[in-house]
């Protein structure tokens, strides 16, 4: 109708319509709308040319499509023919193929390819046939003929579930929705609809006996889980009985328990206008009563598709789909699921989550600890788990999911299936930056809870946990939601080529799928700074995060699906780099990988991204960070800030202030002053408000930070203070301090990321020699000078070789400020525009 409305205000004749015969007693709606003009008219040859081209590709890409998922095919597509004398197809004119997907239906199949892909070849063949370029490939009589496509799709057909669960998938899936795969259940024939692989292991259910199965089937939340003779499960969702009547399959065996609503006056009086809706449908019913049932009457799948629009339009804001009829036949069952549905009462299940709770921080922290994958946490395929240790006392804090390859496929697949086809690609910007700024204010919400979990898995102090680790991250969130409806591209001049002119005009548009590792020292942190960007620019994530602090990750992963982020949009996978880590490298799905972490596996992970797809990387490595003190800078801020530097969360931080070169003159007051400070500082439980400093991260990086220190003593740097373990449970070491460090020793050159202070003298005056000293370094990530002289300072940072430079400040960090490294230091940045 609209396009009948559309033709005539824009002056085109309408010169002939196609329609159907009438049905039992049911005319096609468009012969009450538009007044028939003549069927045809000779003048208009090639308008009816193209509709018979048209006919000829809708009619063949259904019917072998289906053949082509049936028989496990990996590769799909569609052909437009010339047309015959009959109703067979003629010569070939054009060809297209595709990928075809493991979880691929008819119907997505259709419309994520052959569909858009279709109209462009349409447009296509008429520009080859306008100019004169048109090929033609002779079929034989066989391939050109209908008739055997049209014998095989006038009947359900049963499936043989005495064979593989793919071949069982195929079969489903291929007969999904016409005409319908069936078996035998309970001694009736119901048909299958919806069928998908299950990767892992089934989820709980009660068992269901099928007919000539391998083993019963399970009837779960998710839908009926069926296993093929290999033992793969396949999952099917939606169930049709021989009265017509659908359930969805996960209701197996609670169909008819549902009570009735009782309607309020409003309701009623939508009621009234929805049964107006079904009379206008079913013009050949006298009256629609409550048992009316709307296939019997005589509608069909056209008439399903009016009956969802025409109720959307009365009801805004009823998400309504055609399977909803199906499952609702007569009128009365139509109304309760309509009103369920306008009540929010047909919501998916509440997210179920196993937790582990533990009473700590005067709380009940609640953690998820499974893999969270589409929307849904679960447990590893190989259902392996490893323990995550919390460093103050060296205690198992829970059980982890230890992901396989198996878990980082079906995460990506989840990710891309949410970016092509989900709602998160088609939302309007503005209203992702909503969700974003929702889930922001949920981890506000929970901010204490989060804080909690930080301290206990990677040692943070709370204070410092609640202020930076989980206060940046909620901050990170909320200022990438305000740049969702902000990212524009350009308007260009470009020479004018007469006598046309012409506009050059860029759009920015998200990458897909990306993949984001982190490391352990800010778990929270490092998740908000690439994954805040990533989902703003409209991408979809898969994250790893560091082996040993998985929990706030997967805490957040639950606060995600509270704010209404879609499924598959996030996915958290835990376990190991070397697994993990290198499949997500590998993945050809992967349009770009985030990593922050050591050069020589940032080395690795650059290889493989361009080995696997070439994907995009952008990469946060390691430093050796100068800090250049200079006789004139104010001494008590030079102190204050020079610690902070190398001691700011137990020196595991990424800007650490690896070397502080201190000229001579005030070298030893400086020294002096920074030890008197340390001995002020009190060591012990994070979770303790007036803890200083708190446990390394974990047991392995703390005997590393110990010979650390022993190499340093052996090549004759002056250990001056720490350098050993604290002498109690847990993970702790002195805060230390090194002085007489010459360039050549392996503390000068190598990043501790510890609590370890790395200090070496320079002459009095000697600007370029500390310079050249300072940027003798193959890492680039951050530096500093403290320094009254505004034109010392000027002139000392525009010449150190470093991403970010702090004048008389140090580890001030903003998420407006991009954040990135030189040289083996890395590329790419991190928050700002």
């Amino acid at each position: 109708q609209e396009v009948y409305s559309n033709l005539r205000k824009q002056g085109h004749k309408v010169v002939g319509v196609f329609t159907v015969p009438d049905k039992d007693g049911k005319a096609d709606p468009l012969g009450e709308f538009i007044p028939f003009p003549p069927f045809f008219c000779s003048s208009h040859l090639h308008c009816l040319y193209i509709t018979v081209l048209l006919f000829c590709f809708v009619f063949s890409v259904h019917a072998r499509v289906s053949r082509t998922l049936i028989h496990g095919d990996k590769k799909a597509g569609f052909t437009v023919f010339w047309a015959d004398d009959g109703l067979d197809t003629g010569p070939i004119l054009l060809q297209r193929e595709c990928a075809v997907e493991p979880n691929d239906t008819v119907d997505t199949l259709y419309n994520r390819f052959l569909f858009p892909e279709g109209i462009k070849a349409m447009v296509e063949s008429v520009q080859l046939i306008a100019d004169g370029k048109a090929p033609r490939v002779a079929q034989t009589e066989e391939g050109a003929s209908y008739e055997g496509i049209q014998k095989k799709s006038n009947a359900k057909v049963r499936v043989d579930l005495a064979q593989p669960a793919e071949a069982i998938h195929n079969w489903i899936r291929g007969h999904d929705k016409v005409p319908g795969a069936w078996t035998v259940i309970d001694g009736q024939s119901v048909t299958l609809y919806g069928s998908s692989m299950l990767g892992g292991s089934a989820p709980a259910g009660q068992p269901l006996e099928m007919e000539g199965a391998s083993q019963p089937g399970l009837v779960t939340k998710n839908g009926l889980v069926l296993y093929g003779t290999d033992g793969k499960p396949l999952l099917v969702k939606n169930l049709q009985f021989e009265d017509g009547k659908m359930i969805a399959a996960s209701k197996y065996f609670s169909s008819g328990e549902s009570s009735s609503v009782e309607l309020t006056d409003d309701e009623k009086k939508m009621a009234e206008e929805i049964k107006n809706i079904w009379k206008g449908i079913l013009s050949n019913v006298p009256a629609v009563e409550d048992t009316t049932d709307f296939f019997k009457s005589g509608a069909a799948s056209m008439d399903v598709v009016r009956l969802v629009e025409e109720v959307k339009q009365k009801c805004a804001g009823v998400q309504l789909q055609t399977e909803d009829v199906y499952m609702a036949t007569t009128f009365q069952d139509f109304i309760q699921m309509f009103v369920r549905k306008l009540r929010g009462e047909d919501q998916e299940e509440e997210l179920v989550i196993d937790y582990a709770t533990k009473e700590v921080n005067n709380m009940t922290v609640k953690m998820p600890y499974q893999c969270f994958i589409n929307g849904k946490f679960e447990d590893a395929e190989n259902g392996k788990s490893y323990g995550t240790i919390n460093p103050t006392d060296g205690s198992t804090i829970c059980k982890v999911s230890y992901a396989s390859v198996g878990d980082v496929d079906r995460a990506v697949a989840a990710a891309k299936e949410a970016f092509d086809n989900g709602p998160w690609g088609r939302m309007n910007p503005r209203d992702r930056g909503s969700l974003l700024y929702k889930l922001a204010d949920l981890m506000e919400e929970h901010q204490e809870e989060l804080a909690t979990i930080e301290s206990i898995d990677s040692g943070a102090v709370y204070t410092l946990a609640l202020k930076t680790h989980v206060g940046m991250s909620i901050q990170t969130f909320r200022y990438f939601a305000g740049w969702c409806d902000k990212i524009q591209g350009k308007t260009i001049p470009i020479n004018q080529a007469r006598p046309n002119r012409n506009l050059t005009f860029t759009k920015k548009e998200p990458l897909g799928v990306c993949a984001i590792v982190i490391p352990w020292n800010y778990p929270l942190m490092m998740l908000a700074w690439k994954s805040a960007a990533c989902l703003a620019a409209g991408n979809t994530l898969v994250l790893k995060p560091a082996q040993v602090t998985p929990l706030t990750a997967l805490k957040f992963a639950e606060l995600s699906v509270k704010a209404g982020i879609p499924k598959g949009v996030i996915n958290i996978l835990p376990g190991s780099g070397g697994m993990v880590g290198q499949r997500l490298s590998d993945h050809p799905d992967i349009r770009k990988l985030g990593f922050t972490g050591s050069t020589p596996i940032g080395k690795q992970i650059m290889k493989s991204c361009a080995v696997s797809n070439l994907k995009k990387v952008s990469l946060e490595l390691g430093g050796k960070s100068p800090l250049i003190i200079f006789s004139d800078c104010d001494m008590d801020k030079a102190v204050r800030m020079g610690m902070s530097s190398v001691y700011f969360n137990k020196g595991e931080n990424c800007i650490a202030a690896g070397r502080l070169f201190v000229e001579e003159s005030i070298h030893d007051e400086y020294i002096s002053r920074v030890v008197e400070e340390i001995k002020k500082m009190k060591i012990g439980d994070p979770l303790d408000r007036s803890t200083d400093h708190g446990p390394q991260n974990h047991k392995a990086h703390l005997d590393k930070l110990l010979e650390y220190c022993e190499v340093g003593v052996k090549e004759g740097a002056t250990l001056v203070y720490g350098g050993r373990q604290v002498d109690r449970p847990g993970f702790f070491m002195e805060p230390t301090v090194f002085t007489e460090v010459e360039d050549h020793m392996f503390i000068a050159k190598e990043e501790s990321f510890g609590p370890v202070m790395v200090v070496s003298k320079f002459k009095d005056g000697d600007v370029e020699g500390v310079l050249h000293r300072a940027n003798d370094t193959e890492y680039g990530l951050a530096s500093g000078v403290f320094t009254r002289d505004i034109n010392k300072a000027m002139y000392v940072s525009e010449r150190l070789e470093a991403g970010t430079v702090f004048v008389n400040t140090y580890n001030k960090t903003d998420v407006a400020s991009p954040f990135g490294g030189f040289k083996q230091s890395g590329f790419g940045k991190d928050l700002g525009e």
